[in-house]
């Protein structure tokens, strides 16, 4: 599998911005990825050393518009811890 197509996009939020100073790097990955495929894609994208890939699936929520209820898109997020002094530069921002 190729690392762009396993790595899909870097999420931005307040809590992945607080993991980025414990040099923890949040993505969303393709769901049939697994843990020794998202390290490799990570190292080859970003050129660091990763020690660490905890992943989990994140569960669709219940969603309304008007009177017709449905469901989020299930998908794959994982937590990649860098080698210390390593660093992703994510939008500009470093940690």
């Amino acid at each position: 599998m190729d690392a762009h197509n396993v790595i899909i996009r870097p999420i931005i939020s307040e809590r992945s911005y607080a993991l980025m100073e414990e040099n923890k790097y949040t993505f969303e990955v393709a769901k049939d990825a697994n843990k020794f495929q998202i390290k490799d894609a990570v190292e080859e994208l970003f050129n660091v050393k990763v020690t660490r890939v905890n992943t989990l699936s994140v569960k669709p929520k219940t969603k309304r518009v008007r009177y017709v209820a449905g469901k989020t898109r299930t998908w794959k997020k994982a937590v990649v811890t860098v080698r210390e002094g390593d660093s992703i530069e994510i939008f500009g921002a470093q940690a």
